[in-house]
């Protein structure tokens, strides 16, 4: 599945994916509450890597930097809209 396809699944089929690409596609609709509550208790290295993403995308860079450790994943120096678009591809083709 592309991004673009990715972007174009409704809410009711997102919920057919990870939790961590949810979070990832709310993230795309511009709700970086309910991306970060979608992700905020989950423990695995997908999510915490998208955990990372969204505390760096608030200026949080102490606790990016926490997530970015329990991700497995070095800490991001693109941009936001460059990490976001890596973080989809790589979960996406995960998803196959």
């Amino acid at each position: 599945m592309t991004i673009e396809e990715f972007l174009q699944l409704t809410p009711q089929q997102i919920k057919n994916y990870p939790l961590a690409l949810q979070a990832l596609w709310y993230d795309y609709q511009e709700d970086w509450h309910r991306s970060h509550k979608t992700i905020d208790t989950v423990g695995d290295k997908d999510s915490a890597w998208v955990h990372a993403y969204l505390h760096r995308k608030e200026g949080d860079l102490s606790n990016a930097r926490y997530w970015y450790r329990r991700s497995g994943k070095p800490e991001s120096r693109s941009s936001l809209s460059e990490e976001r678009q890596q973080i989809a591809s790589s979960l996406l083709a995960e998803a196959k």
